[in-house]
């Protein structure tokens, strides 16, 4: 159990800080925003403070998430922390006065983050560690930000891509929006022990590809080693294609025994709402399947993304071939300073989702007509990393 005040003060929400000798990256680890995923403090308790100052260059950051629901071993108490980063909450908070436990704790966070970039030039990295309530390998999810791509194949893990399309106001999307590195780790199930592992092999991995630790070859050796083995040697880059939403008041089970990265056909009865059966819309491979009360994301499924694929896409990014989208009828720009293109569905519905995956842009619908398209490039802080070790 972790002991903390409700509202703790900012010293409090750091779980530690280690800043090194001289100048480097800043690395933030965050813990604990799903209350009930406790692998990621209690390895950040066990990693940093062994970090010697002297293997340091920069400074790293673990930091407590929804405390309040870290200590009731909850999801979270009012709402879920990890959707509610979008721009319209973040400007609400501001005018309210009362506020739920999860918008105290978003509101602590805000002014830590925002503190953190307010006096920062070196390269900034931010790392979300979850687990999840289904058996899985352990993986990595990334917004699709050829940066994320460059810096998330160096671990030896599965990367989805894609999945903030079907999730509203997770806190990765919004420091993604800012520019940064940002990403997730999914370290395993919830109570297993090798989650926490997994966690500690994953802070010395990010903090040696970023250069912020000076580690000898055997002990990098070692945390590589227990990433591979746990993740059974699969490196596969995969996007989300589907996702069940569960609705308020819906009786949604899972089917027992699955888990994730589990190959599945079409049909396979896989859950049950309100009593009726629920089948597999395609044949490929299931992700993240619900075994817990608390959530609404019923399951995920995921498809294996061709490496040429990827090679086609970074090239027409790098190319900035996305402008010649608004050459197109029916798309234009709706704000462009950050990226946005406005589409109207009546004229694109031909236009298949992967085209504007392979440009970098990733889904929104605005309203029945209208589709928002957000450029992952033209808002990344690419230049700020050039020089990362794990760039080239």
């Amino acid at each position: 159990m972790i002991e903390l005040k409700d509202s703790p003060t900012l010293e409090k929400r750091i779980i530690h800080h280690v800043r090194g000798q001289s100048k480097g990256p800043t690395l933030v680890f965050f813990g604990g925003i799903h209350g009930n995923e406790k692998a990621g403090v209690e390895a950040l308790k066990n990693v940093l403070p062994q970090l010697k100052k002297d293997n340091i260059c920069g400074q790293i950051f673990g930091v407590y998430g929804n405390i309040k629901a870290i200590n009731q071993n909850k999801r979270y108490i009012d709402k879920d922390l990890n959707r509610i980063w979008t721009t319209q909450f973040l400007n609400d908070l501001e005018d309210k006065t009362i506020y739920s436990q999860e918008e105290q704790e978003q509101k602590a966070l805000f002014k830590f983050i925002s503190g953190l970039l307010s006096n920062n030039t070196e390269p900034v990295y931010f790392i979300d560690f979850h687990t999840t309530s289904s058996k899985t390998l352990p993986f990595i999810t990334i917004n699709d930000a050829i940066i994320n791509r460059k810096f998330s194949k160096h671990f030896p893990v599965p990367v989805v891509l894609g999945i903030e399309e079907y999730l509203e106001g997770p806190l990765l999307s919004y420091l993604n929006k800012q520019g940064f590195v940002s990403l997730g780790f999914e370290a395993g199930q919830h109570n297993d022990k090798a989650a926490i592992i997994n966690c500690e092999s994953f802070i010395h991995l990010a903090c040696h590809y970023s250069g912020a630790l000076k580690e000898r070859f055997n002990e990098f050796k070692t945390h590589y080693q227990q990433l591979q083995k746990s993740a059974k040697n699969k490196t596969d880059i995969y996007e989300v294609i589907y996702k069940y939403h569960i609705n308020e008041n819906e009786n949604f089970k899972m089917e027992h025994g699955f888990e994730s990265f589990q190959p599945i056909k079409k049909g396979i009865l896989l859950a049950t709402s309100n009593q009726k059966p629920i089948y597999a819309p395609s044949s490929h491979e299931l992700f993240m399947p619900l075994y817990q009360e608390k959530g609404n994301d019923g399951f995920f499924i995921i498809k294996r993304i061709p490496r040429f694929i990827l090679e086609v896409s970074a090239l027409v990014r790098k190319l900035k071939l996305d402008g010649l989208l608004t050459l197109l009828p029916g798309i234009k720009w709706h704000d462009k300073t950050n990226g946005i293109l406005r589409a109207n569905l009546r004229i694109t519905r031909f236009m298949a989702k992967s085209i504007f995956h392979l440009l970098g842009y990733r889904n929104k619908q605005q309203d029945d007509t209208h589709l928002l398209l957000y450029n992952r490039e033209r808002v990344a802080k690419t230049e700020m990393y050039k020089k990362a070790p794990w760039y080239t």
